[in-house]
């Protein structure tokens, strides 16, 4: 929703509020009547954003053929390759073969991830993430400050939570036998994914 203009959430809004009233979308005249626009082609165009954009779907050459888009259902079960080790104390080599697909509850992550990691360590304990648990990696390359990420550093892989500082990064553990890693120009850093949420296997 935070990708809308607010003349388009307003539009939204509206459309959601006749559907609710009324049991039936607006058309686009009722659209132009409401929001002060000249022509319907002007209420059209907003209509092709929002369906574009997918809020809506758009039944052509039906005069109120605007209905609200169905939220993506998550899959039932999820089917994630583990691959390798993510260190939680000081950073590990990279062991990105696939050793096994597991199936998985979904509901057990706030995001799909893309794939699972095998920590390995005790830095992150105070973020209930323990040696041997499997960590859920939404794959991008960008986080935002305070999240926790897999970072790669000089070639070797972590999971830490991200700190911006002064333009730069610092890794910080949750463990207070750990201290934070700086991360500055001469290191080859970058940052692997976000994490979603974790299994723990018996």
């Amino acid at each position: 929703m935070n990708t809308l203009t607010p003349k388009r959430r307003a539009i939204l809004d509206f459309i959601r509020e006749r559907i609710a009233e009324h049991g039936q979308p607006p058309s686009l005249a009722d659209i132009a009547q409401r929001f002060g626009f000249a022509s319907r082609s002007v209420a059209r165009k907003h209509i092709s954003a929002l369906h574009q954009a997918g809020f809506i779907e758009v039944t052509p050459n039906q005069a109120r053929g605007i209905r609200l888009a169905q939220p993506a259902r998550r899959p039932q079960v999820l089917e994630l390759p583990v691959l390798g080790r993510v260190a939680a104390g000081a950073p590990i080599g990279p062991d990105l073969d696939i050793h096994e697909q597991l199936l998985i509850d979904p509901s057990l992550f706030r995001r799909t991830p893309d794939y699972l990691l095998k920590v390995r360590g005790d830095s992150m304990i105070g973020d209930g993430i323990l040696d041997g648990d499997l960590v859920g990696i939404l794959q991008q390359a960008e986080a935002r400050d305070g999240q926790i990420v897999v970072a790669r550093l000089d070639g070797e892989v972590t999971i830490k939570r991200l700190e911006r500082v002064n333009g730069g990064y610092r890794l910080l553990p949750r463990n207070p036998a750990y201290a934070a890693i700086e991360v500055g120009p001469e290191h080859d850093f970058c940052i692997e994914g976000v994490f979603c949420g974790l299994v723990r296997r018996d």
